[in-house]
């Protein structure tokens, strides 16, 4: 079993029960107790797992959310092919909305020099990257600015997405699951995420593989609305032909 294959399944065990402990992963995986720490460790840093003593929880149960810069590290080659992806379902022209969110940053780096575009914006890093592109009208969304995803929230950011109309909203998730849909941990953040679902004609999720199976506190989506997922080839067949069975296209870059 490659490590990959192996920290799938640690994670899978993890949801199932509700915690791993690493002497037993180790027996019944057939490897040390140092290659499933490392395993653990590796899990943690890319936000899924939450270490304890002697084991690990998932983070759904404890309703943690890493910090911007702490997901900003992780499966950084996947987010790169996935917003790569993600530029066949930009308009010629038009509105388009960029979620706040570290596989959506990528999409930012990588948005065409050559296309006449408004975008709109919850995030004063990705306005701030954006603002000097002379192709571009950027439109920023006011609001609070919560610390943890640096995105803009409340009554300041709804009310501009109540009137707008966009072409396609790319979203990002924290958590994506076929029975609870599209999740986040925080209440005001889904409250702009569906407000921007509901602007756009099209919406098209970037969320890589370890997205699915986790649910947070708040649904701002179901599959059904979303037109498009874009994700990586971690998320195997199976997977991808279920939720592209509750509706999207399913791409795996």
């Amino acid at each position: 079993m490659y490590a990959e294959e192996r920290q799938q399944e640690i994670l899978r065990r993890a949801r199932a029960a509700g915690r791993v402990d690493v002497v037993t992963l180790a027996a019944e995986l057939d490897v040390t107790t140092e290659t499933i720490r490392r395993d653990l460790t590796a899990l943690e840093r890319a936000g899924v797992l939450r270490r304890v003593h002697g084991g690990a929880i998932p983070v759904e149960r404890l309703g943690f959310e890493p910090a911007l810069a702490t997901r900003d590290e992780v499966m950084t080659a996947e987010k790169e092919r996935i917003a790569k992806a993600a530029l066949a379902e930009l308009p010629e022209d038009g509105s388009v909305i960029i979620d706040a969110g570290t596989t959506t940053g990528r999409l930012v780096q990588v948005l065409p020099a050559d296309r006449e575009l408004t975008v709109v914006v919850n995030s004063p890093p990705l306005a701030t990257a954006l603002a000097a592109r002379a192709n571009l009208h950027v439109i920023m969304l006011g609001g609070r600015v919560r610390g943890k995803t640096l995105a803009t929230v409340d009554d300041w950011a709804l009310r501009p997405l109540a009137s707008l109309n966009v072409d396609v909203a790319f979203m990002a998730t924290n958590g994506c699951s076929l029975a609870r849909g599209l999740t986040t941990p925080d209440p005001a953040e889904a409250a702009i995420k569906r407000a921007m679902v509901e602007a756009a004609q099209r919406s098209v999720l970037l969320a890589d593989h370890t997205k699915f199976g986790n649910t947070y506190l708040a649904t701002f989506a179901q599959l059904g609305e979303i037109d498009v997922v874009i994700t990586d080839t971690g998320l195997d067949a199976g997977q991808a032909a279920e939720v592209a069975a509750a509706g999207p296209e399913v791409i795996r870059a």
